[in-house]
């Protein structure tokens, strides 16, 4: 009897034993399980993302070793900026002729007139072969462009107020200049109905819009341009062959 109570004792601590020891090993494998596909997973999605970084840099950039070994062959589809040839000179300016006169009377509406014209005419590029118009360049003075009443001639040889007086000492410095160009050929001009005191007799040149012009022709071969300025003290014009 003792025996076999003794017998039933140890079968129940080997059963116990069994399913501890078998609860054990099925919690531990359990979790070694659960342990791998989580680093699997993580291993994974790391994985991809190096493959999507390394395809991301194949893609879209370049390293400058590699933008440095690019062949000529490889940017045949780049346009060429440089242009190759001949460079085109640049015109040279050159003074051909220049004449002053001076100004004897400071009356301030006669000077404006001359800060006016000389405006207009300044600059004034006549190709070679055209023929200039000193009225069609500067326009009939008006009070719209600034224009004053100063002291004119009328046909009569009168000294009266006239819108634009002083223009003729422009147009007259124009000519004179003119004059020491064979090739640029007075085509008009006009002398006043009185002497002038800024020029000689016989040198001078009257305009009026509409009725007195100066005109010359251009034959000298290349553009010639104007410049016309006024300093209050004289009334300065230059010619310059552009080639």
């Amino acid at each position: 009897m003792i025996k076999l109570k003794k017998n039933k004792w140890i079968l129940t601590i080997v059963i116990l034993a069994v399913i501890v020891g078998f609860t054990v090993f099925f919690f531990w494998n359990n979790n070694n399980s659960q342990n791998g596909e989580n680093y699997e997973a993580t291993r994974t999605s790391q994985s991809n993302h190096i493959e999507n970084t390394n395809t991301e840099n194949l893609t879209n950039t370049s390293t400058p070793q590699e933008n440095a070994n690019t062949s000529p062959e490889d940017t045949n589809n780049t346009p060429n900026v440089v242009t190759k040839g001949v460079t085109t000179p640049q015109p040279v300016e050159e003074t051909i002729a220049n004449f002053s006169t001076k100004i004897y009377t400071k009356d301030s509406s006669r000077q404006n007139n001359i800060n006016i014209t000389c405006q207009a005419l300044n600059g004034t590029i006549v190709e070679n072969g055209a023929t200039f118009s000193f009225c069609n360049t500067v326009g009939p003075a008006t009070t719209a462009k600034g224009y004053q009443k100063a002291d004119i001639f009328d046909n009569k040889g009168q000294k009266k107020k006239g819108l634009g007086g002083g223009n003729c000492q422009i147009s007259t410095t124009l000519y004179n200049a003119l004059l020491a160009v064979p090739s640029l050929v007075v085509t008009e001009r006009h002398e006043h109905s009185n002497k002038v005191p800024y020029v000689q007799a016989g040198k001078d040149a009257a305009v009026a819009y509409g009725s007195y012009d100066l005109k010359f022709r251009n034959d000298s071969g290349h553009s010639v341009k104007i410049l016309a300025e006024s300093d209050g003290e004289t009334v300065s014009v230059a010619l310059l062959s552009i080639k």
